[in-house]
């Protein structure tokens, strides 16, 4: 995929430290936009849902290991959020402000969720047509994010940049991609 490669750091070191690393892929072409996450290392410590048959739209995803894109316009207060399980599982949300007015987006009835995992690695990707839920030729702002489930040790938060003494993944100065 052509496009920008970024790194994700957890939002507090990892103590002690994984041998793990992720990397967030995206790409905008005229109509459409892909984004891939690639997880690489010792799998094993991570707590990673299996590929579900029938992957569907579900609520509360990110209470696991979850990949989470954020796409806003720029320069204007509503955002989605996109929330994509190792499972398969996907949803999308539409926010009016920060962390205000929360709904589905119910112009997107699915998402085609990509998913490749072997032994020491996962990937998962997405992509989109832009046009779907805005004008295919406005300037885009995105973020990057993941919740990350460590076995035996909770969540961890994952993003390009923590700009808050809290894991916050909405705040607007972390959508860093101009697209």
């Amino acid at each position: 995929m052509n496009g920008r490669s970024l790194d994700l750091q957890p939002f507090t070191p990892l103590d002690p430290p994984l041998d793990i690393k992720l990397t967030g892929h995206i790409a905008r072409r005229p109509r459409h936009l892909a984004m891939r996450y690639d997880l690489r290392g010792d799998l094993a410590q991570l707590v990673i849902a299996a590929p579900d048959p029938a992957p569907a739209r579900r609520r509360n995803l990110w209470e696991e290991t979850c990949f989470e894109f954020f796409l806003g316009v720029k320069g204007a207060p509503q955002y989605w959020e996109f929330n994509l399980s190792p499972a398969g599982h996907w949803n999308v949300y539409r926010f009016v402000g920060y962390r205000r007015g929360m709904a589905e987006e119910t112009a997107l009835r699915s998402l085609p969720v990509s998913l490749q995992r072997g032994p020491d690695s996962l990937s998962v990707a997405l992509e989109l047509e832009v046009g779907t839920i805005v004008a295919a030729d406005q300037p885009l702002m995105a973020g990057m994010a993941a919740v990350i489930e460590l076995t035996g040790r909770g969540l961890t938060y994952w993003a390009l940049v923590h700009p808050a003494s809290a894991a916050d993944f909405h705040r607007r100065d972390s959508f860093l991609v101009a697209l």
